[in-house]
């Protein structure tokens, strides 16, 4: 018996400073857990609130799991809380914080439904920045599918739309600059693969795109400068004057400038100066683009999986209508007779005037009777059923065809 008491005493002792050693790591590991918790629960809390805060907390340490489920059981068992709008927007945050591409995806729908059902909350133009952030953040680079890029872009306009008065709408104009960009890009490449082996119709449709859609795509001048040169191939040259023009008139530091000028000064057409406005624009979205990335900066970025938004112009967000397209715009010109007698190629004239070997007398298109083919009533000295001349007349009515059968006795 007098044995046993020793051991007993031993296993005390022992006890004792296993709870000195272990007690003090117990007290500071439950208090590191305190800190992830909410913060202290009063008496007079409601239990929506808790559990919200409770969640809330989940969700900022990164267990997005545990808090949205939190969130869940909250908003199904107090359908009329107070915290309905905020656990709703917390779940949506939830998915966006966890990113990847089921996390953004989710978060996309989680952000529309919230402003479907609350669309006067002061958190729905967060909610619509978010819905296209989730797309800009999965968007890739201009070589590859362009089906993200083209989604972010459309919600980002419909954020300027919805909500022009918000605080966050340089971020978003920003934001659409740089989707435009790559999208600019994406087509750019194409149209340059259409170029580049002469399919003149292709390269000016996608060059045309460019230049209507994303004006502030940082290769937008050098979009008018191919299709002016795609038009001229195509016998266009009214149609490449307009393209010269734009990149005159809205470029004015563009690379483009002086070769622009000397194709105008080549086709007897006037030169045409941008306006001051434009000039100070162009001039500080020059010192506010950013430098030229370096070899390692570009080495790194072809590894990357995001685009290179590095040359986005600083320009403003085209929200508006966008500008006539060039075959419009050229159609639409009003017949100002250009210098060195320019107008003189493109009227139509007469086969007896040809024929006659005398010099050719200018006249505007509306009194100029030499239009009507050789069959018509008034080249037979009849009079004319209509007697207005047709100020536009039809491609079929020109007389180089007529001339030419008239040489050729086959």
């Amino acid at each position: 018996m007098k044995t046993k008491q020793p051991k007993r005493l031993t296993a005390a002792l022992t006890l004792a400073a296993i709870s000195i050693v272990l007690l003090p790591g117990c007290s500071i590991l439950h208090r590191h857990r305190n800190k992830d918790l909410a913060g202290p629960v009063n008496p007079g809390d409601q239990p929506d609130k808790i559990l919200f805060g409770k969640a809330t907390n989940e969700i900022t340490h990164g267990r997005y799991d545990v808090g949205r489920l939190t969130l869940q059981t909250m908003m199904n068992t107090y359908p009329d809380s107070e915290y309905l709008a905020k656990a709703k927007l917390a779940i949506a945050d939830s998915y966006y914080k966890e990113g990847g591409v089921s996390g953004l995806t989710e978060a996309e729908l989680e952000y529309k439904d919230f402003i479907t059902f609350f669309p006067t909350a002061p958190e729905a133009p967060e909610a619509q920045y978010r819905v296209g952030m989730a797309h800009f953040r999965l968007m890739g680079k201009a070589d590859r599918d362009r089906q993200e890029a083209l989604l972010a872009e459309a919600e980002f306009k419909e954020f300027l739309l919805k909500y022009p008065d918000s605080k966050v709408m340089p971020v978003v104009k920003a934001r659409l600059r740089e989707v435009q960009e790559v999208l600019g890009a994406s087509d750019f490449k194409i149209a340059e693969f259409y170029y580049d082996r002469g399919a003149w119709p292709a390269a000016k449709g996608r060059f045309d795109e460019i230049a209507e859609s994303y004006p502030d795509f940082s290769r937008t001048d050098e979009a008018l400068w191919y299709l002016a040169q795609s038009y001229e191939h195509m016998k266009k040259s009214a149609n490449a004057v307009v393209a010269y023009d734009r990149i005159l008139t809205q470029y004015p530091l563009s690379d483009r400038v002086d070769d622009a000028k000397d194709r105008l000064t080549a086709m007897h057409q006037p030169i045409p100066k941008p306006t001051k406005a434009v000039l100070a624009r162009a001039k500080a979205d020059k010192a506010l683009r950013r430098p030229r990335r370096d070899l390692l900066a570009r080495a790194t970025g072809i590894m990357s999986s995001a685009p290179d938004v590095s040359s986005t112009r600083h320009g403003p967000a085209v929200l508006g209508p966008k500008p006539a397209p060039i075959e419009a715009a050229a159609a639409a010109a009003p017949s100002q007779p250009a210098p060195g007698g320019a107008s003189i190629a493109v009227q139509p004239v007469g086969d007896a005037a040809l024929n006659s070997g005398k010099p050719v007398e200018t006249k505007p298109a509306a009194s100029d009777t030499t239009q009507s083919p050789p069959n018509s009533p008034s080249s037979t000295g009849s009079a004319p059923s209509n007697p207005s001349p047709d100020p536009d007349p039809p491609v079929k009515k020109k007389k180089k065809k007529s001339f030419l059968k008239k040489l050729l006795p086959f």
